[in-house]
């Protein structure tokens, strides 16, 4: 088998640059950095491209959402709490930017340990050779009888969590989500997977209970979905588990006749995960409103978004 001849380009066909569209331009770009730039300067210098453009239309559906009256849910992972922004989703209920939030087990057990102690996350690779991991004493008492309580009480997990710690006034229940969204009347609501939280292996666990406790979570959730035309969802930090409830209260309510067709969703989470990107950025919008995927650390990302919301407000 022998080579074939170079291809010659003498007759392609060509047109001119300036006639040609093109997806950037110089009105795109970036503006340089400098001292002592305000948040709106930031903003300002960002380049209208992708992620930058997209962090910008997510603050500005945001806060026209927040002028209108319409609701914005956060839904989350226990990381947002673990890494520090419990202030920050606090100071978004006081300032009318959040509605509801919805929570996974793990969220409640960093919560009320930092309400208890003042700290929370254990070292996992130290204790679990031992079998210690997971069986912190106050913790798996607090939470199982709080969960126990919205049993008594016909109430969902999230509202007894945070009234069970309200009537126990620990000393650093100013930093909980929970205590401090009951105090406001705020819903939080907690979707549990069994087995999958450390107090699921105490001795004062129950799984009917908690399976009736977190059912009746789910179905105030399916509430709060069913409210969302125009308003805007947030997925920040649950690979798998939020965002099938997400799409399971979705189509529950839509099936009921509640029109949830015009909403906003954001994906926010420092690694791209398929289920999230499915059930909360695309399949959703189908019907109507739009997706977005946020890619960063919530420890970062959050208090950015944040920081320009208000800037639009």
């Amino acid at each position: 088998m022998s080579y074939p001849e170079p291809i010659s380009f003498k007759g392609l066909k060509t047109y001119s640059l300036h006639d040609r569209p093109s997806k950037v331009g110089v009105e795109d770009l970036c503006r340089a950095m400098r001292p002592g730039l305000t948040v709106s300067d930031f903003l300002d210098s960002l380049p209208s491209q992708l992620a930058a453009k997209d962090l910008k239309e997510v603050a500005a559906r945001w806060a026209k959402a927040a002028r209108e009256g319409k609701k914005v849910i956060f839904s989350m992972g226990a990381h947002v709490i673990k890494v520090g922004l419990g202030p920050l989703l606090i100071d978004l209920m006081d300032r009318g930017l959040v509605s509801a939030f919805a929570l996974n087990g793990a969220g409640i057990i960093h919560d009320s340990e930092l309400a208890m102690a003042g700290k929370t996350s254990e070292d996992v690779a130290a204790v679990l050779g031992s079998g210690r991991f997971g069986a912190a004493r106050e913790t798996g008492e607090f939470l199982n009888g709080a969960i126990d309580y919205a049993c008594k009480k016909g109430i969902g997990l999230g509202r007894a969590v945070g009234e069970s710690l309200l009537k126990a006034s620990f000393p650093y229940n100013r930093y909980s989500l929970l205590a401090q969204a009951a105090a406001r009347e705020i819903p939080v609501t907690v979707h549990v997977a069994i087995g999958t939280d450390i107090i699921h292996i105490h001795p004062h666990a129950h799984g009917a209970r908690t399976g009736e406790a977190t059912y009746t979570d789910f179905r105030l959730f399916c509430s709060l979905v069913a409210g969302l035309q125009d308003g805007v969802y947030f997925n920040i930090g649950s690979a798998v588990l939020l965002p099938e409830v997400f799409l399971k209260a979705l189509t529950a309510v839509r099936n009921l006749g509640y029109k949830v067709e015009r909403i906003t969703t954001v994906n926010l989470d420092f690694i791209r995960q398929y289920r999230p990107l499915t059930n909360v950025v695309n399949r959703p919008t189908l019907e109507g409103g739009k997706g977005y995927n946020l890619t960063g650390h919530h420890e970062i990302m959050l208090p950015l978004l944040t920081a320009a919301v208000m800037e639009y407000l």
